[in-house]
């Protein structure tokens, strides 16, 4: 099968790569998509994602159970923050979890019109790859970056990705900006780890104390189901 990919390397560019029919992947490595898939896998019933920090307080107020994350640090009101750590089984089972983040939440906010909304992260990225091949047609990785502007770890997943992908499928780039995500995953994937620690968001973690997140967001793998979003009541669920 062959398979048009391309990496929007910020939310902001989304209009320039938007196409109708596409699948659309947000990919916010550090550290939303990762803690989404982590919430699943621990039981939850599903992620409602919301962009607004007020709407998210609103949640709470009814009685939810809410993550909520700005500048990379935990919102004084809510019950966890944007760590994977923060959603274990036995807060989160059976639940539905509220979630609103700096980058995550609004890159899936500028994307829920587009065909099929998935949440990639490298902890899924076997089952995503075989979940696009299954469909077919154009994919399209939108990098949740910093505030607009572009990241490294986010590129890195595009490249991982697309990688992946053209291992199983003959694939198309659509764009340069693929390309380079490839460049830098061909550079990093011995130890990306290593690779990461000279970067924005890995040192805006280490002053926030949450660098140990770092190591779990890089592993893959480790999940074996896809996060979709519901377009009939705006739900991130398995």
């Amino acid at each position: 099968m062959l398979m048009t990919v391309d990496v929007c390397p910020s939310p902001a560019l989304y209009p320039y790569y938007e196409k109708e029919g596409d699948i659309v992947i947000v990919a916010d490595i550090f550290r939303a998509s990762t803690t989404i898939c982590a919430m699943l896998q621990n039981g939850a019933s599903a992620v409602i994602p919301v962009a607004d920090i007020a709407e998210a307080q609103r949640y709470k107020s009814e009685g939810y159970r809410v993550g909520a994350e700005r500048n990379a640090r935990k919102c004084d009101f809510a019950d966890g923050g944007n760590s994977p750590f923060d959603y274990p089984r036995e807060k989160v089972e059976g639940k539905e979890v509220v979630f609103t983040t700096t980058n995550g939440t609004q890159a899936i906010e500028k994307a829920r019109n587009c065909r099929q909304l998935f949440v990639g992260a490298f902890s899924n990225l076997q089952v995503l790859t075989e979940k696009c091949l299954s469909i077919g047609g154009r994919v399209v990785v939108i990098c949740a970056g910093w505030q607009n502007k572009i990241n490294i770890e986010d590129m890195l997943f595009g490249g991982a990705f697309a990688e992946r992908l053209s291992e199983k499928s003959e694939i198309t780039i659509d764009s340069d900006a693929l390309r380079i995500a490839l460049e830098l995953w061909r550079k990093a994937k011995n130890n990306p780890l290593e690779y990461v620690k000279d970067t924005d968001h890995y040192r805006r973690l280490v002053v926030t104390g949450a660098d140990g997140d770092v190591p779990y967001c890089l592993q893959s793998d480790t999940v074996h189901f896809v996060p979709c979003l519901d377009k009939a009541d705006g739900k991130l669920k398995i």
